[in-house]
């Protein structure tokens, strides 16, 4: 067995697991990161991973690798990134283990992320939320599940993950309703819900039954929702409201997609950016600056307020249905 294998078993052992408490999403995202890698390097090279060194995962043979996955795996350039990382990870623990492989592991170091076009976000309005909300058959228990589910992840802006792991316990009534849950990077945090979503998850939590730490929105044996169930829980609901609300049919809406909706909807009432940071969990409040970029609206007013005394302001509306329709072209 050569240096390699040890390494990298010391890695997830001791580094990830013992020393960062990594959750287990990233061990995971880590492992196939190097299971991709190491079988990579087996079709290129022909050597077994339990036989490879250090030495014979240089930079080009990185660099290869990453291009092959966005070539042959379709993979998109956010991934490709994501493996970068999980190698780099790995490179720099090498690097206070075995420093006479300092010019190759800093080499592999020097492979820089792949920068991508950030588009604008996609949420859901107003009306498409309501006519999403109005979908799930409240005749049926699987549709006050289903409808209970996408209005908790439309007020609260919950990530999937965390969505899946809610419990009973996590709900708090009283006079502030809120749900609590552990997001990423372990922060927990607590996110209070309006009155009316509080009385509906009541009805809901009444009906379904359970102890403190059972599922809060159950799967059919009672056990929690993977996060898989909850996107196509939400593409049923999304096709069927489309009947009634066109422009749904136009976006690919996932749990990701909601989140942002709950995002929109604080801005567009006037919460600053730092206190919907502190709702939706980001580490950082530029990560909020994406929701300002995507609403239209606020910068509309900005214009608004920015236009010359005297001068009225609207936005342009082509003068005849035939001219709209071209000018959409």
């Amino acid at each position: 067995m050569t240096a390699l294998a040890p390494t990298l078993q010391a890695f997830f052992s001791d580094r990830l697991i013992m020393q960062r408490n990594a959750s287990p999403h990233t061990v995971a995202a880590y492992r196939d990161t190097w299971r991709l890698l190491l079988g990579f390097v087996q079709e290129t090279t022909g050597i077994a991973p339990a036989k490879l060194s250090i030495e014979d995962i240089d930079a080009p043979l990185v660099g290869a690798f990453l291009d092959d996955l966005e070539a042959r795996r379709g993979v998109g350039i956010k991934t490709r990134n994501s493996r970068l990382a999980a190698v780099h990870s790995l490179f720099n623990f090498a690097a206070l283990r075995h420093p006479e492989h300092a010019d190759l592991i800093t080499r592999v170091l020097a492979i820089p992320p792949k920068r991508a076009p950030r588009p604008l976000i996609s949420y859901l309005t107003t009306a498409e939320i309501t006519a999403l909300l109005a979908t799930p058959d409240l005749g049926t228990r699987l549709g006050r599940r289903d409808r209970t589910l996408i209005l908790v992840a439309v007020r609260t802006g919950l990530r999937v993950s965390e969505l899946s792991s809610l419990r009973r316990c996590d709900v708090e009534f009283g006079l502030h309703t809120a749900v609590s849950c552990i997001g990423k990077g372990r922060k927990h945090r607590t996110t209070p819900i309006d009155a009316q979503t509080a009385k509906i998850l009541r009805t809901w939590m009444d009906e379904s039954g359970g102890g403190p730490t059972d599922p809060l929105v159950p799967g059919p044996r009672g056990e929690p929702l993977s996060r898989d169930a909850i996107s196509r829980i939400v593409r049923r609901h999304v096709t069927a409201a489309a009947a009634s609300c066109p422009t749904l049919a136009a976006k690919r809406v996932t749990p990701h997609v909601l989140r942002h909706s709950c995002a929109m909807q604080l801005l567009d009432a006037g919460v600053d950016v730092a206190v919907i940071a502190l709702w939706l969990g980001h580490e950082s409040i530029r990560t909020t600056d994406m929701y300002q970029h995507a609403d239209i609206g606020l910068k509309e007013r900005a214009l608004a307020k920015a236009a010359g005394p005297g001068t009225k302001w609207s936005r342009y509306r082509p003068p005849d249905t035939l001219l709209a329709f071209l000018e959409a072209l």
